[in-house]
């Protein structure tokens, strides 16, 4: 396992899976635990107060679990994204709802078509999932790009981006390819790396 010190030697997909399995082997009780403290420092963290609409995601492979900051945060608006061929389209809709999700093409809880569609003007953070983040703000994704290319996109690219993970998997340095986009944001359970990000 590379450790959050070492260089990225090993490739993405080596390094996805090694980091995958390292993460669904944490017991369940020390994830919820970590959860709950990520949310927290998502709750305390500025770029939360100055949000009204919050776009997030459903726990997937033991990604933290954002379930307590639903519940928190009942006074933001949520959306959450849905499939659709090889982009993301987001829906407002009430994450604690079970009525308003169903299971998507790759198992992952999403909206349903019918709910109303979110567009990039009416969003003021994304909650970005990942793999592991580096300390300069780059994410390793699961590999299917779908993030990239929202964010890549006018409109969506301006908006404030949070990298959401675990303290062990935010390490030093990502393999990057040219076109990766650092986010705006990394949180884990101990804290918030923002735009002054380490060199």
């Amino acid at each position: 396992m590379q450790s959050p010190g070492s260089p990225p030697s090993l490739g993405k997909n080596t390094l996805r899976r090694q980091l995958l399995t390292q993460r669904q082997s944490m017991p369940v009780e020390q994830w919820r635990l970590l959860s709950q403290a990520l949310c927290q420092q998502v709750l305390d963290s500025p770029l939360w107060a100055q949000s009204k609409t919050v776009l997030a995601y459903m726990t997937f492979r033991q990604e933290p679990d954002l379930s307590w900051l639903f519940r928190q945060g009942r006074d933001h608006l949520w959306g959450l994204p849905r499939c659709v061929g090889k982009h993301l389209m987001w829906h407002r809709c009430n994450p604690l709802d079970p009525q308003m999700l169903k299971k998507g093409k790759y198992g992952i809880l999403e909206p349903y078509p019918e709910c109303p569609e979110l567009s990039a003007g009416e969003v003021d953070l994304i909650l970005v999932p990942a793999v592991a983040c580096d300390r300069s703000g780059y994410r390793l994704g699961y590999g299917g790009g779908y993030y990239d290319r929202l964010l890549a996109t006018p409109g969506w690219s301006v908006l404030p981006t949070m990298g959401i993970v675990f303290e062990q998997h935010l390490l030093d340095r990502l393999p990057t390819e040219p076109w990766d986009l650092p986010l705006q944001a990394i949180c884990t359970e101990t804290g918030i790396l923002s735009k002054a990000f380490s060199p």
